[in-house]
């Protein structure tokens, strides 16, 4: 019979993991060469007969070589390995020594179950969509190379599991794997679960989110799995779908909440002054999300706390309405964070009133639209993303004293009247303002600012896309 090694993977450490095949195997060997700690799991399918060569920590060549030494006079050799053997163990290393060694020794690999399937198990079902394993041990690889592989896990949205997450020795890479995570736009929410000796005695599961999770709680016999941007938790369970009961648009929109998420980090890490009140920032990262420009880092405008204050009145149910210049702004207002706050978004410039009004008194359209919007919603939040002669108006319509807005987001695009526009509604210095300066600003820009205010709760944790 030709001289042949079997690689074969253990499992985590329960008898209940290790596969019949690898049982067998185990049972049949001349010789078992493995880390003296591993032994402890298969002694009940050993032979009395059978020598056991058993060697400590970090001697993976030197028991290579003693399978191939033992392998070559005719012995009949398993190489044990925890988990799979192909994973993080043995069997690459048997591979490269026969060929380093030039032998003919057949080798052959008996798949075992992984620490990170048998953690998934424990955890409940995190594993059901793409998924990457991460190695935080940097003995044989560069920090470098790990660094760009979490980047890479953590951009592409995987399901991510880390093995050798922290010793004694390494204490400060799962704290970057986490803030790269964080930087990267996983939310802070995202489930992460760890297990600690998953198999064996003294196993311990944790569920947890990004955000809380604490890498002093790790050690080396700890795995960690870190959800992708659809997996939740519950009933105790951290779950990844793979899409079978979900429905397409609540898919997209977890997909288009994650793209956010990254998009808002990405800005965020680009801009020039860092230094910013949070209300500001929230608001700029809006207009630069919207329209990929970042001279908004120049011309965004806005009152001291002016979005918090806007929060402040239209959460606690003080300002229920926002009145819009054109309906394009009034399209691009979230209508799930409407519903969620109780607010309405109107825009009457198609009022039937409006029409005869703007003929009756030779105004436009926009004027008499905002004419009409102060008779009924005098302190309503004003948002103008069009129309210079309709922030005109309003302003006109304060000093008379007949308009006494929550806030004004002042967004006028073109060339005739719009900064003047601007610099009219300025001097209301009692009145919360959010302006686009210059010729710049439209529609959507209006729009994204009023959403701004809307889900300034999220700013903290930069969750945009919550009400997509």
């Amino acid at each position: 019979m030709k001289e042949r090694i079997v690689v074969a993977g253990i499992g985590p450490g329960s008898p209940a993991d290790i596969t019949p095949a690898v049982a067998q195997a185990v049972s049949e060997a001349d010789v078992i060469v493995g880390y003296k700690f591993y032994f402890q799991y298969v002694a009940q399918y050993i032979r009395e007969d059978c020598l056991c060569v058993d060697t400590g920590m970090k001697r993976e060549r030197e028991r290579a070589q003693q399978a191939f030494e033992y392998a070559e006079t005719g012995k009949n050799v398993v190489v044990i390995s925890s988990g799979d053997a192909g994973i993080y163990g043995m069997a690459p290393l048997m591979y490269e020594m026969r060929e380093e060694r030039g032998s003919e020794v057949d080798i052959s690999c008996l798949p075992g179950i992984s620490a990170f399937q048998k953690a998934a198990s424990l955890l409940g079902a995190p594993l059901g969509h793409d998924l990457c394993l991460i190695s935080l041990s940097d003995l044989m690889t560069p920090w470098e190379v790990i660094e760009r592989r979490i980047h890479a896990a953590a951009t592409a949205d995987f399901v991510t599991a880390v093995y050798n997450p922290k010793s004694n020795g390494r204490y400060w890479q799962l704290y970057r794997l986490k803030e790269i995570f964080i930087q990267e736009g996983r939310a802070a929410d995202t489930p992460v679960g760890y297990v600690r000796q998953a198999g064996r005695e003294g196993q311990c599961v944790t569920l947890t989110t990004l955000q809380d999770f604490d890498p002093e709680q790790t050690d080396m016999f700890t795995v960690v799995i870190i959800g992708n941007s659809q997996s939740y938790i519950r009933d105790g369970r951290m779950i990844t779908p793979r899409g079978y009961y979900r429905q397409e648009q609540d898919r997209d929109e977890k997909i288009g909440r994650s793209i956010m998420i990254q998009s808002f980090k990405t800005i965020e890490r680009e801009l020039k002054n860092k230094e910013m009140d949070l209300g500001h920032k929230w608001a700029l990262l809006h207009a630069i999300h919207t329209t990929a420009d970042f001279d908004m880092e120049n011309i965004l405008y806005s009152d001291k706390n002016a979005v918090e204050t806007l929060y402040q009145k239209v959460s606690k149910g003080e300002t229920d309405t926002i009145v819009t210049d054109v309906t394009m702004v009034a399209s691009g207002v979230r209508k799930g964070a409407l519903e969620r706050l109780g607010m309405q978004v109107k825009c009457y410039l198609s009022d039937p009133r409006v029409a005869a009004m703007a003929a009756e008194k030779g105004i436009t359209r926009t004027q008499a639209g905002i004419r009409l919007a102060v008779a009924e919603h005098p302190d309503a939040l004003y948002a103008f993303g069009n129309a210079p002669t309709a922030l005109m108006e309003l302003c006109q319509l304060i000093r008379s004293g007949k308009a006494t807005p929550a806030g004004i987001i002042a967004a006028p695009v073109g060339f005739v009247h719009v900064r003047e526009s601007k610099y009219m509604v300025k001097p209301f210095t009692h009145i919360p303002k959010l302006i686009i300066e210059g010729r710049k600003g439209g529609s959507n820009l209006a729009a994204t600012l009023c959403n701004a205010i809307l889900c300034f709760d999220d700013a903290e944790a930069l969750r945009p896309g919550r009400d997509l």
